[in-house]
């Protein structure tokens, strides 16, 4: 039986290039990248596998180009997604796959999936009549419309009525092995998404269009052996998955299948019903999991050009809250089940509270020399803090603390995650202002003293090897302040630091790990 590396495939959609990145596809990303690092974290002997990309075929495309001036929709395509890229580079985002579907391999890749299916007899071409979105790139049935405002139910987008011979897949021989797939393995996460597709299971599933004419759709890869059709933007932009694995060569299958899907909800038709039909159709393994996140909203409205509210992730980072902070507030802030909201005032209270003041303050008093007098970790741990309540509340709450984080992360509930660390830090912040080192000190009573800050400063570390999945930049500079060498998450689950003595000392005298907006 073949080895299965790596061990973790995780996935973003690849992100249309028909605009610029805003803060929902930033999110996006940063869920996939927080999975992927804590994985590592979790198991450092196994590999990972994360990609993302863009999606730059499609009639949206063709008349983004013209509109923007490009008589060339590939240079239009090489701006966009370079902005894609540089921006995500500003995110530390690590992935190690940034596929563009204008690349060779893609069409290699696609055109043998759909000879596959060809082959399979699972395409056949037939006059097809239906309501097309352009803007969703989406042919719909009668209950996804507003037959009256002819808008799309899903998007709001509006629709068009098409007549055309296409290429079309049968769906509907799907629906009973979807149906079984879907509710035997909990696919979709968070499950409250999961009832958005039950519409599709109350009726028979009409034939999908998988190809439109050449001559209304020329930016595409044409189907194999009849170029009077583009493939589907859709099945093209699907195949993304397997192309980064190496489709169609047989060593793909050491990557596939994926573990995980990070993908918006206005896309989960696309990746819970047509994908796992096309797969099943071509006799290729299935998805394990699809995390399906919400939208973003600014000031509580939803984002869109019209309003003149789509943030520009890279000039926020740049003007306001630096690029780690904001990768800490969407995560911070970002719920998966429902929308997460964008205001100045609450990512400036939430960076000062939280990285600023709970983690940045304690960090820098705890290393200061005026208490911390050598600057090294104290031994012994539990020197006369035994008697102290609130060191005993902070001593059990770090015991417990890598294990609810774990399940957190595990689940991409980065957010709950996140509270349980700062509750942690806070609950240290409380021991420092209760035990007052600064007066131990001046009375002499070093014992108990060093008691203190070697609790804190265990603390600190556990917490940061907890936060590299959300602030790796962060994180890591305050684990090299502290000379901290381990940096898994098992080694979070040792309350002391058992390699460090009486000789072990900090790096420097100062760590400012975030400063106040």
């Amino acid at each position: 039986m073949q080895s299965r590396i790596p061990k973790y495939f995780v996935t973003t959609p690849i992100f249309y290039v028909n605009a610029k990145p805003h803060l929902g596809h930033v999110y996006s990303v940063l869920l996939a990248d927080a999975q992927n690092r804590f994985q590592k974290l979790k198991r450092p002997k196994i590999q990972t596998w994360f990609t993302t990309g863009t999606d730059e075929h499609g009639l949206k495309i063709q008349q983004a180009s013209e509109k923007n001036g490009f008589k060339n929709p590939a240079y239009f395509c090489d701006s966009v997604s370079s902005e894609f890229k540089s921006t995500f580079d500003s995110f530390s985002v690590e992935s190690n796959d940034f596929i563009r579907t204008t690349e060779e391999r893609h069409k290699e890749a696609v055109c043998h999936f759909w000879q596959k299916l060809q082959n399979n007899g699972f395409l056949r071409k037939k006059a097809y009549e239906s309501w097309y979105c352009v803007q969703d790139e989406s042919f719909l049935t009668d209950h996804q419309i507003d037959k009256e405002k002819k808008i799309s139910l899903e998007s709001g987008h509006p629709v068009e009525w098409a007549t055309e011979e296409n290429y079309v897949f049968p769906l509907e021989e799907f629906r009973t092995k979807l149906k079984s797939w879907l509710d035997e393995n909990e696919i979709i996460q968070p499950v409250i998404f999961k009832n958005q597709l039950n519409m599709f299971f109350n009726e028979e599933m009409p034939d999908l269009s998988v190809s439109r004419s050449s001559s209304r759709l020329k930016w595409g890869i044409p189907v194999p052996e009849d170029p009077s059709q583009t493939i589907y933007v859709w099945l093209d932009a699907l195949i993304n998955y397997l192309t980064v694995c190496g489709y169609p060569h047989q060593d793909f299958k050491k990557n596939w299948p994926p573990d995980c899907h990070v993908i918006g909800k206005d896309i989960l038709k696309f990746h819970a019903i047509y994908w796992p039909s096309f797969l099943m159709a071509a006799g290729l393994d299935l998805p394990k999991k699809i995390l399906c996140h919400s939208h973003w909203t600014v000031n509580d409205e939803k984002m869109s050009k019209s309003k003149g509210n789509v943030i520009n992730p890279n000039e926020l980072a740049n003007n306001l809250a630096t690029h780690e902070g904001l990768r800490y507030f969407l995560l911070r802030q970002g719920v998966p089940h429902s929308d997460g909201n964008y205001n100045q005032e609450l990512l400036v209270n939430c960076l000062n509270s939280e990285l600023a003041n709970t983690l940045g303050n304690l960090l820098n008093r705890i290393t200061a020399k005026s208490i911390n007098l050598d600057q090294r970790f104290y031994n012994p741990y539990y020197c006369q803090t035994e008697q102290c309540s609130d060191a005993t509340d902070v001593r059990v709450f770090l015991q417990d603390l890598p294990q609810k984080v774990e399940i957190h992360y595990e689940n991409f509930d980065f957010y709950l995650g996140i509270t349980e660390i700062m509750e942690c830090l806070r609950k240290v912040n409380l021991l420092i202002q209760t035990e007052k080192p600064w007066e131990l000190k001046k009375a002499g009573n070093f014992e108990k003293l060093g008691a203190v800050i070697n609790l804190s400063l265990n603390s600190v570390r556990i917490c940061a090897i907890l936060l590299q999945p959300i602030i790796p930049g962060l994180a890591d500079n305050i684990l090299t302040n502290l000379n901290v060498q381990k940096r898994t998450f098992e080694d979070a689950k040792s309350l002391m630091e058992t390699e460090y003595n009486e000789n072990h000392k900090l790096s420097h005298e100062k760590v400012i790990v975030f400063k106040k907006i």
